[in-house]
């Protein structure tokens, strides 16, 4: 998270960047000293609170970055921990002056931010200037890479292109799922028999309904499911602007009997049990490569994973081994790829993709990328 929007004493902030400052401090030696720049205007994000900075269990500062403030924050640290973006490339070269030995974390490559952009700019004009706009900043982000310290990549495909470069690449995968929120065997085998004895493979996805997250193809995949005859249903989790098309379409094709719309859900109170309890197969229609966290927590509650081939999934799926791809854009090709799946592959993949979970906990995660800024400042 870059920016935050500061509102009298109080400070809004996701609760997924508290929790994850928060488990750096405890794999810290010293103190973390978060940088951040003022917004003009709060966040939509639906995980957003409202804090008061007293209360905060880290110190904070909010100013513009290339200001004399940033620069003293800065100066002060044994390690900057910096954004691959346009707003934080030139803060390699003050650390360089300032003597700050510096690491950059990385999500998304010029081909998915290009896809991202796609998602976005409609105009075709205003399209092409983005396009050259992320291939010019891409040029400044290989740089920095090569300049600094090291890098930390969520994700295949950043560590993908910027490890050769880089003199201290790090690949991690973001998650918020603690050890003790992992499913458990006992979890497994109760979906395994009530799936069984039901026949109903219970399909699920969760995220923000928004078209860079495909939603709109998950209720195409819902109508070809039911056209192949398969007995299923399908509970999408979240809110946003494509919510009232995707019920219209549910609506229109008759699908209300096997699809159900659960609103936003609690991470930890809701989603988590709910995922883990009654859930056999995430669906996920991302048309681009983004790092999204929701593949690792996912994998976490044992439920495997089915998706369009974007370079995330795809990579996620060359590393662990676990899950499967399809086609971009092809809805037809995920609900046949659904359809054709036996119980006992569903079974298997769910084994195997917990076991893969549990090698990258949110605890041990965090742990990694900590060891690895310490092992900078004793270069």
């Amino acid at each position: 998270m870059l920016n935050a929007f500061v509102q009298g004493d109080e400070v809004g902030l996701t609760r997924k960047f508290v929790s994850g400052v928060e488990e750096q401090q405890r794999h810290w030696p010293g103190p973390l000293h978060v940088l951040m720049q003022p917004m003009t205007a709060e966040s939509d994000n639906l995980d957003l609170v409202r804090v008061p900075k007293r209360d905060l269990p880290f110190a904070l500062t909010v100013c513009p970055l290339d200001s004399a403030e940033a620069a003293e924050v800065i100066g002060s640290a044994a390690v900057a921990q910096l954004g691959l973006n346009w707003q934080q490339t030139h803060l390699a070269d003050l650390c360089a002056r300032l003597g700050v030995p510096c690491a950059y974390v990385s999500e998304a490559t010029l081909r998915t931010r290009i896809q991202i952009a796609r998602a976005e700019v409609p105009n075709p004009f205003r399209l092409a200037r983005r396009v050259q706009w992320e291939m010019a900043r891409e040029r400044q982000y290989r740089k920095v890479v090569a300049a600094a310290g090291g890098i930390q990549c969520n994700g295949t495909p950043t560590f993908d292109a910027y490890a050769p470069i880089s003199r201290s690449p790090l690949l991690f995968f973001d998650t918020r799922v603690k050890s003790d929120q992992f499913a458990t065997i006992d979890d497994l085998e109760a979906r395994f028999r009530e799936r069984r004895a039901s026949g109903t493979l219970r399909l699920a996805f969760s995220g923000r309904l928004i078209a860079i997250k495909g939603v709109d193809q998950l209720v195409r995949v819902a109508r070809e499911l039911a056209r192949l005859g398969r007995n299923f249903s399908l509970s999408i989790c979240g809110a946003g602007d494509r919510e009232s098309a995707m019920r219209a379409y549910v609506k229109e094709h008759g699908l209300e009997q096997r699809v159900d719309f659960c609103g936003n859900l609690d991470f930890e109170r809701e989603l988590l049990p709910f995922l883990r309890r009654d859930v056999d197969l995430f669906v996920s229609c991302h048309p681009q490569g983004d790092p999204s966290c929701t593949y690792l927590e996912t994998m976490a509650c044992g439920v495997p994973i089915a998706g369009y081939a974007n370079e995330a999934w795809a990579g996620l799926m060359r590393t662990s081994g676990c899950g499967w791809a399809t086609p971009m854009d092809r809805p037809d090709r995920l609900a046949a790829t659904i359809a054709a799946m036996t119980d006992r592959e569903i079974e298997e993949q769910s084994l195997k993709t917990l076991e893969f979970a549990k090698a990258h906990s949110f605890e041990s995660e965090f742990r990694r990328r900590m060891d690895h800024f310490a092992s900078m400042v004793m270069r």
